[in-house]
């Protein structure tokens, strides 16, 4: 949610815990442990205990933030100063977790988003044991996720904008195309697609899918066009499948 609405403070200000860190970390308040003011005690097990865990936290925190706020309103529309105060954080923390500031903030959420969605594409693909159904199910999945609001605010319109057709498709590339890749190659090993080389066929496939989900997350009606894109790409997998005899 937004919080435009709040006060805002300097930069040099502690917003919460100090050194940056996420509300809950070891510096919060809190009973002093012996052996030094500050350190998390056995009586607060869900504060992060080393110095790792509060960067980990801090980080997830600031991801969290931004993506909520990109989401609803898109980067452009959203300032560093919203994402500390909603993170709890300040923007010396932002800074220092990541340099380059909410451009760098925003790839890691297309890198979050994108893992999140080959994972959701992995699990329903392995869920089938046919390497043909494993394949049209996965891609079903996928076009799926293109009609969820973050998928397509920030993945879909706002990544190629922000990072760059080589950047945005770089991560692209790391999350899609090696998942397409081997469901492609399980498909050609089982008999159910031509001999092919696997990596050839994905990049084609990859960049009809890419268009599809821009044709999905620019609609008026996703919903509508999902399913019109979902049928298409149907169609031209069927164009290439080998008939079971």
């Amino acid at each position: 949610m937004s919080s435009s609405g709040r006060r805002g403070t300097s930069v040099g200000e502690r917003r919460g815990p100090p050194n940056g860190e996420a509300r809950g970390s070891p510096s919060s308040k809190g009973p002093a442990a012996p052996g030094g003011a500050g350190r998390a005690t056995d009586a607060d097990p869900a504060r992060p205990r080393t110095k790792a865990a509060q960067r980990e936290a801090t980080t997830a925190a600031l991801i969290d933030a931004a993506r909520q706020l990109f989401a609803g309103r898109g980067y452009a529309n959203v300032g560093t100063e919203e994402i500390v105060q909603q993170a709890g954080v300040t923007r010396g923390a932002l800074y220092h977790h990541f340099r380059g500031g909410k451009e760098e903030l925003f790839r890691a959420v297309v890198v979050q988003i994108s893992a999140e969605t080959a994972g959701r594409v992995r699990e329903v693909a392995r869920a089938n044991d046919d390497p043909w159904n494993a394949l049209i199910h996965g891609i079903d999945a996928f076009l799926d996720a293109c009609a969820l609001p973050d998928v397509q605010r920030i993945l879909l319109v706002d990544g190629p904008a922000v990072l760059g057709w080589d950047v945005w498709r770089a991560i692209d590339n790391d999350y899609g195309l090696r998942l397409l890749e081997g469901a492609l190659q399980r498909a050609i090993d089982a008999g159910r697609l031509p001999p092919q080389p696997a990596r050839a066929a994905a990049h084609v496939l990859l960049g009809a899918l890419d268009e599809a989900a821009m044709v999905v997350a620019r609609a008026d009606d996703a919903r509508a066009a999902r399913n019109e894109m979902g049928q298409t790409v149907h169609r031209l997998l069927e164009g290439l499948r080998v008939p079971v005899r």
